[in-house]
């Protein structure tokens, strides 16, 4: 009885815990909410009625398709670059030891530290003086920087409880280094690049600050978002087009949750 009683929360951490809550998801409720309004011009509480015609105008508009588009392409390619570079350098901090690691490692994950202004600025500067055009490219870049410090840390946290001894007896065995890699280190951190990827991808997908100095005249969806919030008419296809950017952000976020609940049950770990 008191190991039951000493497990139950006070009632004040309880509301307080429902407090937190409710500050954090009402705002993403109310997007979702007015989605369905009948108002076209402003946002209303409560909404006037409830309508779906909303849907039908944001799958019929061409512009909501191009910022789609090309909101998944960036995000796409950003995260294959980040999981290549933020996966090698994953392993050369964790599996060698040289001069200045610290201090690289620092330096990877310095670009998700830094207020995404500077990075923008930093990024336009540097596109200016090498004249580089604005392009899909240039976006791709500045998501990259972000990017690979997803992949990175999640991959140095798995590469740190893989046990180096699995990799030695591979070698010892005859296994090349793309054996090694394939048959002992990718099952024990694949779930961790999966998850990195993941991660790296919703953060890509609604970014908006780097790409604002990046992007030039191209729209992604955040960025498309924002320019329609400022016009008086259909300000509801705004909400539909946030609810499938929730959804799409969501739904990596809770994968790569579950993926990695269980990270320190790897082959090795702590032999």
């Amino acid at each position: 009885m008191r190991s039951d009683r000493s497990q139950r929360s006070p009632l004040f951490l309880k509301i307080a815990a429902a407090g937190g809550l409710l500050f954090l998801h009402l705002p993403i409720l109310l997007i979702f909410v007015y989605a369905f309004t009948t108002e076209e011009k402003s946002y209303q509480w409560p909404p006037p009625g409830l309508t779906m015609q909303w849907f039908a105008i944001a799958w019929n508009r061409p512009d909501v398709w191009s910022a789609l588009g090309l909101s998944v392409q960036v995000a796409c390619i950003a995260t294959s670059i980040a999981l290549v570079l933020g996966t090698l350098c994953a392993a050369a901090i964790s599996q060698t030891k040289f001069f200045g690691r610290e201090a690289i490692s620092l330096l990877v994950i310095l670009p998700i530290a830094l207020p995404g202004i500077i990075t923008g600025i930093a990024l336009r500067s540097a596109f200016s003086l090498f004249d580089i055009p604005f392009s899909v490219w240039t976006i791709v870049l500045g998501h990259a920087t972000f990017c690979v410090v997803v992949v990175y840390n999640n991959a140095v946290a798995r590469f740190r409880r893989t046990s180096g001894s699995l990799i030695e007896a591979s070698m010892d065995l005859g296994a090349d280094g793309f054996q090694t890699f394939r048959h002992i280190i990718l099952p024990n951190i694949g779930t961790a690049l999966l998850a990195g990827g993941m991660l790296a991808f919703a953060l890509s997908f609604d970014e908006v600050i780097v790409t604002t100095f990046t992007g030039g005249q191209q729209s992604t969806l955040p960025i498309w978002m924002l320019e329609e919030l400022i016009r008086p008419r259909q300000r509801p296809v705004t909400n539909v087009v946030a609810m499938v950017v929730v959804l799409v952000t969501f739904l990596p976020i809770l994968a790569a949750y579950y993926l990695t609940r269980d990270g320190d049950q790897v082959a090795g770990a702590g032999k």
